[in-house]
């Protein structure tokens, strides 16, 4: 028998789905920031992104002066704490829920596999709420049941 929410969790759940449904666009949008600046540094084009400098927005790879802030490697530093991010909230809605290891990895892999954030989300959203209008109606019997 898979295991439920805990009766002092369930309050939790909605704004453990809100915070978790934020994460999510944000990291895969920024994942998909990071695999457009790969593409731009690693291909033929051999470019990266630049604020600030007197070319432009997009430079040749390895040419960024000094004032300019790279914005490749701002890129890059921001997605990575925002994915650690991610996966805190990512372990925060699946203790609540108690969902299986499985559900968590499935999760944890939105925010490195380009768009799988946003597929991902929607379902675990999906379900999240789901289980959590369940249980509403479950105490909602319960409690009528008692009085």
């Amino acid at each position: 028998m898979p295991l439920k929410p805990r009766p002092r969790n369930i309050p939790k759940i909605p704004g453990a789905v809100r915070l978790y449904k934020i994460s999510a666009y944000v990291t895969g949008v920024m994942l998909l920031l990071l695999c457009l600046e790969m593409i731009l540094k690693y291909s033929g084009l051999h470019t990266e992104l630049a604020l600030g400098d007197s070319r432009g927005l997009f430079v040749p790879a390895g040419t960024i002066r000094s004032p300019a802030i790279d914005l490749s490697l701002t890129i890059l530093i921001v997605h990575g704490w925002l994915y650690v991010v991610y996966l805190f909230v990512d372990f925060r809605l699946w203790s609540i829920m108690r969902w299986p290891f499985s559900r968590f990895l499935l999760i944890a892999l939105g925010g490195v596999i380009p768009f799988l954030s946003f597929f991902v989300e929607h379902r675990m959203a999906k379900i999240a709420l789901s289980q959590y209008e369940t249980l509403q109606s479950e105490r909602t019997l319960a409690q009528a049941a008692t009085a």
